[in-house]
């Protein structure tokens, strides 16, 4: 049985139809990169994997639990899927560990001793060990978006959404955050990638899904997608990035 399986899923707000019959699998270990123009339904679709944006019909499962599913105890599920957005979204007051660790403490009911172990393991994960005391505004961006991916580890997830995590970061920051990633899919972490990040895509993903306009236009392995897209438009788009990025994809 496959880790996520997305049946034709559709979403809406208000006339807008942001999604529209959206349907693939993940696998467990498989690394998924979505790419696409702005405006194209990629970060609501990993919003409505994890619910926070729940879809208008279709079906979503996580193993053999359908989310989708009015019964299911969401609060419960959520705690199976780490989330790590465009923006950082730390908590200010509290220093790099407080916020690994207070999920942990809050959610997961563990006792302080062994949540603050966890946060810094997780935080060693990361490479910022020595920076577990500081406060968010004393961290780069760079390194406040890498406390944000180990505080969605610190909850053990069985599949981890990666919503542009590096769009918010200045140039020279993004290749610390990108190497974290590599890291975890190195390691067999399951995940969902939206990102512009070319490079990324072709040494990582397990399958790129090109989409435009809330559909899936084209998926394939990377040097498919970048040698040989089926899909007039993925060539065009492909083109358009490459030429932004100056990258030979």
């Amino acid at each position: 049985m496959s880790l996520v399986r997305v049946e034709n899923v559709k979403k809406s707000f208000g006339k807008n139809t942001v999604l529209d019959g959206v349907s693939f699998t993940i696998e467990k270990g498989e690394v998924k990169v979505i790419i696409g123009p702005s405006g194209t339904g990629k970060s609501t679709l990993l919003r409505c994997i994890n619910m926070l944006a729940p879809p208008d019909s279709g079906k979503i499962w996580l193993q053999d639990i359908e989310l989708t599913n009015p019964k299911t105890n969401l609060h419960q599920m959520r705690q199976k899927i780490g989330m790590v957005f465009q923006h950082f979204a730390l908590f200010k007051h509290l220093k790099a560990i407080d916020n690994v660790a207070l999920g942990l403490v809050k959610v997961k009911g563990m006792n302080r001793s062994d949540a603050y172990k966890k946060a810094m393991n997780d935080l060693q994960k990361v490479g910022l060990a020595e920076h577990a005391d500081k406060y968010p505004a004393q961290l780069s961006g760079g390194q406040q978006q890498r406390v944000g991916i180990a505080r969605a580890l610190a909850m053990d997830p069985l599949l981890m959404l990666f919503d542009e995590p590096t769009s918010a970061l200045d140039p020279e920051l993004i290749g610390e955050v990108l190497q974290v990633m590599q890291n975890l899919a190195k390691e067999g972490m399951t995940m969902v990638c939206v990102t512009h990040e070319m490079g990324f895509a072709k040494s990582v993903a397990s399958e790129i899904i090109f989409m435009e306009k809330g559909h899936i236009l084209e998926a394939s392995a990377p040097q498919q997608m970048f040698s040989n897209p089926q899909n007039e438009r993925t060539r065009s788009f492909l083109h358009k990035i490459a030429e932004l990025y100056g990258e030979t994809l």
